[in-house]
């Protein structure tokens, strides 16, 4: 089995549409750390589990320096935001993502 992982930092606003009063709900901003995992029991046809590239346009190219509510029709909590990416790279299978300093959230697949 081979495994890969990828460091990304970007930065994105968001605002939640809680069922609480938070000060959350305002929009704000964060230096999102996202960390993605791939893996394969064979590597590709170069030689790869997933080229890194790859990782990094998916990652950087919808959420870096975007309004994520604008992005997502979904709620953008870090939970929801580490599903869509594990969603998108065929290989991956966890992603966690640390919207601040002691919040981190992960999303791995069963």
């Amino acid at each position: 089995m081979y495994t890969v992982i990828k460091r990304i930092e970007v930065s994105a606003a968001h605002h939640l549409s809680l069922s609480y009063a938070s000060k959350c709900e305002n929009l704000h901003g964060h230096n999102w750390i996202v960390t993605v995992y791939c893996r394969a029991k064979e590597l590709n046809a170069d030689g790869m589990v997933v080229d890194f590239s790859h990782i990094k346009k998916i990652v950087k190219g919808h959420l870096d320096h975007k309004n994520l509510n604008e992005v997502f029709d979904f709620n953008p909590t870090a939970e929801n935001i580490a599903r869509w990416i594990c969603e998108q790279i065929p290989t991956c299978f966890k992603v966690e993502i640390q919207e601040s300093e002691g919040n981190t959230a992960i999303y791995e697949k069963d």
